[in-house]
C-alpha cells in the first residue's frame, strides 16, 4: 500500500464515499445544496464550480476522483469538459447530469461514466451510482443497506436562482440572445429539478414562440409575473415541495 492510500480515510457503510473528493461542475444554487447534502450525508468531499472556466481553473490545481457535471453551463456545454477529462491521465469518473433525458447519450458518447437524471434527491441512487464505478478496495466492508433518505435543499437556494435569472432579463441594457436562451435554459432546468409547472409552461411557450420566429412580448411579461410571483412568496410552491420529496424515489424503485 502507497503512503497516501495509507492517509486516505476508509469508506464505512454509513459513509460509503468517505475519502472521495467530487467536483461538481454547476450553475445552480438549488442542485449545489442538493449535492452537498448528499456528499455530507455518504462522506465526500465536495467542490463547486459554476461555470466551464471555473472548473478548468479547479483542475489546473487539483484532479478529484469524481467529476459530476452539468450538460447546460452558462459559458458553454458541459459536454466539452466531459470530452477533454474523459481522455485526461487521471481517469476520473465522470458523471454527466441534466434534466434533459435526451442528453444522457450525448454524454456517455461524450465519454461520461455514468449519468444522473435531475432532480437530484436520492441518497441511494447517488451512491450506487458512484460505487459501481469505483475500485473494490474504495468500498466499504462488510454489508451495507441501502440508504432510502432523500435529501431536500433549503428554500433560499430555489430564491437565489430565481433571483439570478430574474436580474438577467431585467437587464435591458446587458441582454443578449445568448444570455436570454441560456435563462431560459437554466429555467428549464431548474423547473425539471423543482417540477415547478407553471414556471416551466411560461418558459416553455416563450422557448417555442422565439424558436418559431413569433412576437414574445406578452410571453415574457407572463414569465416575469411567474418570477415575481415566486420571489414575492419567498417560498416554492407546495407543488415543488411535494416533487422533490417523492420524484427520485419512485425512480429508484423501477430500477
Amino acid at each position: 500500500m502507497s503512503d497516501y492510500k495509507a492517509y486516505v480515510p476508509r469508506p464505512t457503510p454509513l459513509r460509503p464515499l468517505t475519502g472521495l473528493t467530487v467536483l461538481l461542475v454547476e450553475d445552480s444554487r438549488f442542485v449545489c445544496e442538493a449535492m452537498r447534502l448528499m456528499c455530507l450525508r455518504s462522506g465526500a468531499r465536495i467542490r463547486r464550480a459554476d461555470s466551464l472556466m471555473s472548473a478548468r481553473r479547479h483542475l489546473a490545481i487539483y484532479r478529484p476522483e469524481v467529476l459530476v457535471i452539468d450538460v447546460g453551463l452558462p459559458d458553454g456545454s458541459g459536454i466539452e469538459l466531459m470530452a477533454d477529462m474523459a481522455n485526461d491521465d487521471s481517469d476520473p469518473i465522470i458523471i454527466g447530469l441534466s434534466g434533459d433525458p435526451s442528453a444522457e447519450p450525448v454524454a456517455l458518447a461524450a465519454g461520461a461514466t455514468a449519468f444522473l437524471h435531475k432532480p437530484l434527491n436520492s441518497l441511494a441512487m447517488f451512491q450506487e451510482t458512484l460505487l459501481a464505478h469505483l475500485p473494490e478496495d474504495r468500498h466499504p466492508s462488510g454489508p451495507r443497506t441501502i440508504n432510502e433518505e432523500t435529501v431536500h435543499p433549503d428554500a433560499l437556494a430555489f430564491h437565489d436562482d430565481l433571483q439570478h435569472i430574474a436580474m438577467m432579463l431585467e437587464d435591458s441594457t446587458n441582454r443578449s440572445e445568448h444570455k436570454l436562451n441560456y435563462a431560459l435554459q437554466f429555467l428549464s432546468s431548474l423547473c425539471s429539478s423543482t417540477g415547478d409547472n407553471d414556471l416551466a409552461q411560461a418558459t416553455q411557450d416563450l422557448q417555442e414562440a422565439r424558436a418559431g420566429g413569433l412576437a414574445s412580448g406578452a410571453l415574457t411579461a407572463r414569465l416575469a409575473a411567474v418570477l415575481h410571483d415566486r420571489l414575492s412568496n419567498g417560498q416554492p410552491p407546495q407543488q415543488v415541495i411535494s416533487h422533490y420529496a417523492t420524484r427520485n424515489v419512485h425512480h429508484l424503485a423501477a430500477r
